[in-house]
């Protein structure tokens, strides 16, 4: 895209631009710069590099200035890298924990401060699908749930839930324990997959043994009333199928109210502003 003349002066602009803060001119590019050009043939380039979008002048009359596009281009392919000795790199492994991410961050971040005395920022890398190894829910106030998230390479995220209704200490205990012991290891995408397909079926499950129960009941209720009197309390206590399906019954209500607070409390969790520590 730059040929050598113009890939130096750009590299030299933001040198300098970096050194004192200021816009560079075309005098000031002729002397550092290395290349023998006059500074008519110097303003010719810089005019190509801000047409280009590499540089932008803030005043008609001041020096060029590099733009995001010069700087991403001069960190891509102009940066020269020095090569570390073996007492610098030794200094680095006493200060990166790369067994603790967020503690390697939060090095990389001071030690990047030192070396260049601005401010050291260090994104981390946002996953596209998070999983979990563990995960806890603790009630903050009324309406405020704390969720604590451990990821499977050990960094911690904390995301603040607000919640439309109260959640009592037992739920978020069961909804914690439930996710921790079925889910496990899955990103957040999948366990809500799973749990509205999973909701599906106990809705079909549900549906049908309620009905095999209430048929099963009108069959142990529907002889007279003196046949009743002899023999249907005895059908009604060894009514196999009508017990089995009941239990099963409150069973898979218990399971889909268990299911459906966890998915009210994943769909808070994804728009939860997240903290990490």
């Amino acid at each position: 895209m730059l040929d050598r003349r113009a890939q130096i002066l750009l590299k030299t602009l933001v040198e300098r631009y970096i050194a004192e803060g200021e816009p560079v001119g075309s005098r000031a590019l002729s002397r550092s710069s290395g290349l023998d050009l006059s500074p008519a043939t110097i303003r010719n380039v810089l005019a190509d590099l801000e047409e280009l979008g590499f540089v932008a002048s803030p005043h008609t009359s001041a020096g060029r200035i590099p733009t995001p596009r010069g700087y991403r281009f001069f960190v891509d392919t102009l940066l020269t890298v020095k090569q570390l000795d073996r007492v610098e790199i030794s200094q680095l492994e006493v200060n990166l924990h790369p067994d603790h991410p967020q503690r390697l961050i939060s090095a990389a971040s001071q030690l990047l401060s030192e070396l260049t005395h601005f401010a050291g920022v260090v994104v981390a890398s946002k996953r596209k699908t998070p999983a979990f190894r563990h995960i806890e829910f603790l009630a903050l106030s009324e309406k405020r749930v704390l969720l604590i998230i451990v990821t499977p390479d050990g960094d911690v995220q904390n995301r603040i839930l607000f919640t439309e209704k109260t959640y009592t200490p037992s739920e978020l205990t069961m909804a914690a324990n439930f996710l921790n012991q079925n889910y496990a290891g899955l990103t957040f995408d999948d366990i809500r997959r799973r749990l509205r397909d999973e909701l599906k079926q106990l809705r079909e499950d549900m549906t049908l043994l309620m009905t095999a129960a209430l048929e099963a009941g009108s069959e142990a209720l529907s002889e007279s009333t003196e046949n009743y009197v002899i023999s249907g309390e005895r059908n009604l206590l060894d009514s196999h199928e009508l017990a089995s399906n009941m239990s099963r019954l409150r069973e898979l209500f218990e399971l889909f109210e268990t299911k459906t607070l966890l998915m009210q409390i994943l769909e808070l969790s994804t728009r939860a502003q997240g903290v990490q520590l």
